[in-house]
């Protein structure tokens, strides 16, 4: 596939490294490349990206765009993040044609999960 003009890498601010991978680690089965004490890459999430030091975090409320999940066990990933120490910000809704929420990870940025099933 070529890649001009496709979204090739992502970056997430991060004020909590150690805690927001062991989440995406956790949850997803994220791995990393650690750059430096400020910047990690993500490996195995589907789409390149990386982490970067920053106080500021990623929310919808501050016109932030989100990045949505897919699930085939929606209620199954809900209670892995919750357990790993996300929060539901916005608890499962219904929309034509599936299922969604929303959660922080432990950074605080946002993130939606959403099943067809």
């Amino acid at each position: 596939m070529p890649r001009h003009h496709k979204i090739d890498y992502v970056e997430f601010p991060c004020c909590d490294f150690q805690r927001t991978k062991d989440f995406f680690s956790t949850v997803f089965g994220w791995t990393y490349v650690d750059y430096s004490p400020e910047y990690a890459a993500i490996q195995n999430a589907g789409i390149e990206g990386g982490f970067y030091a920053s106080d500021a975090c990623s929310r919808t409320t501050q016109g932030a765009m989100i990045v949505i999940f897919y699930s085939t066990d929606l209620e199954a990933t809900q209670h892995s993040i919750v357990n790993a120490g996300g929060t539901i910000i916005e608890e499962t809704f219904s929309f034509p044609g599936g299922r969604r929420f929303h959660f922080t990870e432990p950074s605080g940025n946002e993130f939606a999960v959403w099943s067809d099933k």
